[in-house]
């Protein structure tokens, strides 16, 4: 029987200063002009993450993973088995359907094996299936993945980033928790007090879980004992690191330099949240990280106007990380 969780938690009490933050960052898969996949961007990108200390994360929405074919998707994981050398990786393991097609366990065990043969630890998106099952229906249903893994991670998405998202109700939260193999899970609701309600749930009922930040509009859910799963952390890994080590050292620059960081966050996730990744394009051909700011076809876009924002940006955050050097 599910336990009774706080309702509204006093985040004061959730404070965890001088904590060693988990950071798993999205990476964003590049284009070229001529909208095929710039492999040569996507490897300098991935390495660039491992460079930083943080644990890269492929096939994610960062990485078009409800976009691209089961090719591109592959060849994805192939690199970044080459790339990461046995260090962890993270990936998406999604299914596409459409509202009212039955949940396919079939096709989520065949992305489950795909990460997993690559040497990497699944992350389960929702889909229609998965989510219009009723609460025991769906804990079963994740049960019965979590045979197919060793580890693994689970999304709730908000239905401001796809219609396929859910965020549960945290009596379903706590089973899907308490799984053993179940290690973390990514809370993408863009609120606080729901992740706040997960924190006390977690340190209360499994303090080893890991509850992942997927809130781009308020990054400092780390200081509350969240770790993050980010697509904002594509925009500079780096940055991320070090705004990290602040906090664990306890050195007060990590406020501005979270701050500096959230400001991007705050822009470029502005809605429609989903166009984040032409942001991100963007930004990283702005820094030269890339060759292009095209983004997949079908991937929402930002107006021009906001490469001037992007660059002024980029030159404050450029400055702060040589001056803390």
């Amino acid at each position: 029987m599910p336990s009774k969780a706080i309702e509204q938690p006093d985040p004061q009490t959730l404070l965890m200063p001088r904590r060693k933050v988990t950071g798993i960052s999205a990476v964003l898969l590049p284009y070229n002009h001529d909208h095929t996949v710039d492999w040569k961007g996507f490897e300098s990108l991935l390495q660039r993450t491992l460079n930083a200390g943080l644990i890269p994360a492929v096939n994610m929405d960062t990485g078009y993973g409800n976009l691209i074919d089961e090719a591109t998707r592959l060849e994805v994981l192939r690199l970044t088995r080459a790339l990461t050398s046995g260090e962890p990786f993270v990936g998406g393991v999604f299914v596409g359907d459409s509202a009212g097609e039955p949940f396919d366990a079939d096709r989520y065990r065949n992305g489950i094996g795909q990460v997993q043969e690559n040497q990497g630890m699944p992350i389960f998106f929702q889909s229609y299936g998965l989510i219009e099952l009723p609460d025991a229906e769906l804990v079963s249903a994740y049960q019965t993945l979590a045979g197919s893994c060793d580890q693994f991670l689970f999304f709730e998405l908000g239905k401001v980033f796809a219609p396929f998202g859910e965020i549960y109700s945290l009596e379903v939260y706590e089973q899907l928790m308490c799984i053993p193999n179940a290690i973390g899970a990514k809370h993408s609701s863009l609120q606080r007090l729901p992740e706040w309600q997960r924190l006390e749930l977690r340190n209360r009922v499994r303090p080893e879980f890991k509850v992942y930040t997927g809130n781009d509009l308020a990054i400092d859910m780390v200081m509350y004992g969240s770790d993050y799963l980010l697509g904002l952390s594509t925009f500079a890994p780096e940055a991320f690191a070090k705004r990290d080590a602040m906090w664990a050292a306890g050195d007060p620059r990590f406020y501005e330099l979270n701050d500096l960081l959230q400001y991007l966050g705050a822009f470029a996730f502005r809605n429609p949240a989903s166009a984040y990744k032409h942001s991100a394009a963007t930004f990283l051909k702005i820094r030269g990280l890339i060759d292009s700011s095209t983004t997949h076809p079908e991937s929402l876009q930002r107006p021009e106007s906001d490469t001037d924002v992007l660059q002024t940006i980029a030159a404050d955050l450029q400055k702060f990380m040589v001056e803390c050097n």
